[in-house]
């Protein structure tokens, strides 16, 4: 990997776009840094001290939301556009007939995703300033922070497509990426101090690297792993060339879902909690409700573990029928005149592929189920607390973007004749 890395070090383009990649990493850790004026640090530190939906959010910002600056509201705000046209996609016609346009139709959903993300950045920046209004001083209006924090995310996003286009990978993935690593000195500052004061012995912290270690395992294996169906292609006639009959494989991802689910259930766990927190009044029904929507929190109860859990798997199915239309798969098959070996076209196939989907989902389903509870589970086997980069919807991300990139380095040097990366059997570069 270190050989192949310095390999694509001596390519003059291949150079130029990551260290295009690192120069934007660079200004998006500055920003990260820029303080929005009048907020009083140490009341936000105690607001964030609480975890729950605000801590989720923060894992997103990199730090950034919890120091209040102006990269707070991160690209959660694109996550959430993207996700509400993919639905939109589905719902409306003229929406999906647009994205079967090929590149100017892509193009028009991007631009209407671009429009979307600034929308949804400055109303959650709305809610995020009344939430704070016990931290922020008279220096500046609960409208401006708003302002401030939608520009912070529409700068993001720019900085996303640019990487995209000059750099190496997906831009978007690795702002977010970048946004979850820069938390780690911190947590991992946070567990030295715990070493040293005594709360924590050396053997917990060891335990500890020996399961992050295994989930990022873990992750690995369930991300690239694939059922793959083997497919037959008849013997075609294209012009005057006759193209033979071949056989090669339909590849089902185990996790096709990918970390959506998580973040569908952990936000339909913790959000009514976070509505109900913002309330300043202290009636009693009032300080009841908010008990109650606490108790839902996964480290909450035992109980609430397995709600979250059910939610993950429950929204793991969900997912993968929106993004996977089996039905499609079954007709373009017959359309083009490929068959399953032994399965005849058309309904057969259908409940085939059906069922290799529904069990390959449930796997997956599993899988994110595991690791999204580890994080509390963790404290309790290794006790320690202060680490929460140890499975869940960041570590998902992390490993999935960084298989990406990996991919994408690959391909770049695998065009000019370098081994990649990943080494594929029985394929020379």
């Amino acid at each position: 990997m270190l050989e192949s890395l310095m390999q694509a070090f001596r390519i003059p383009e291949l150079k130029k776009r990551i260290y295009f990649n690192l120069m934007m990493f660079a200004i998006f850790v500055l920003g990260a840094h820029i303080p929005v004026p009048g907020i009083d640090h140490d009341k936000l530190e105690a607001l964030f001290g609480a975890g729950g939906f605000m801590g989720l959010v923060d894992v997103f910002s990199g730090g950034a939301l919890r120091k209040m600056t102006i990269f707070a509201m991160g690209i959660t705000p694109y996550i959430n556009a993207s996700i509400i046209m993919q639905m939109l996609t589905l719902a409306i016609p003229q929406l999906e007939a647009m994205s079967k346009e090929g590149e100017s139709g892509r193009k028009q959903i991007a631009k209407i995703t671009r429009y979307l993300t600034i929308v949804l950045a400055f109303l959650q920046s709305i809610g995020f300033s009344v939430s704070f209004r016990d931290a922020a001083t008279t220096s500046i209006g609960l409208f401006q922070m708003a302002l401030i924090m939608t520009a912070g995310t529409a700068f993001l996003l720019w900085i996303g497509e640019q990487v995209t286009e000059k750099g190496i990978g997906n831009g978007v993935s690795l702002v977010i990426f970048a946004g979850i690593m820069t938390s780690l000195p911190y947590q991992s500052s946070l567990v030295i101090r715990s070493v040293e004061s005594g709360l924590v012995t050396p053997l917990n912290v060891i335990m500890l690297l020996a399961l992050f270690v295994g989930t990022i395992y873990g992750i690995v294996l369930i991300t690239q792993g694939a059922r793959r169906i083997p497919i037959q292609h008849v013997k075609r006639v294209v012009g005057m060339r006759v193209a033979p009959a071949q056989a090669s494989f339909l590849p089902i991802k185990v996790n096709t879902a990918g970390v959506i689910p998580i973040i569908f259930a952990i936000s339909m766990v913790l959000f009514p909690a976070q509505i109900l927190n913002s309330i300043p009044s202290k009636a009693e029904w009032v300080m009841r409700l908010k008990a109650i929507a606490n108790s839902f929190s996964p480290g909450a109860s035992w109980w609430a573990m397995v709600l979250y859990v059910i939610l993950i798997i429950v929204f793991t199915y969900f997912y993968t029928a929106v993004v996977m239309n089996v039905q499609d798969m079954a007709d373009n098959l017959k359309k083009y005149g490929n068959y399953i070996p032994g399965i005849r076209p058309g309904k057969p196939t259908f409940d085939y592929l059906d069922r290799v989907v529904s069990r390959i989902t449930l796997a997956g389903a599993v899988f994110l189920a595991a690791v999204a509870t580890i994080q509390y589970v963790a404290p309790a086997l290794t006790g320690v607390s202060s680490f929460t980069l140890i499975g869940g919807t960041s570590l998902l991300i992390v490993v999935g973007v960084a298989i990406e990139t990996m991919q994408a380095i690959e391909a770049q040097l695998l065009m000019r004749n370098y081994e990649g990366f990943i080494k594929q059997s029985g394929v020379s570069a």
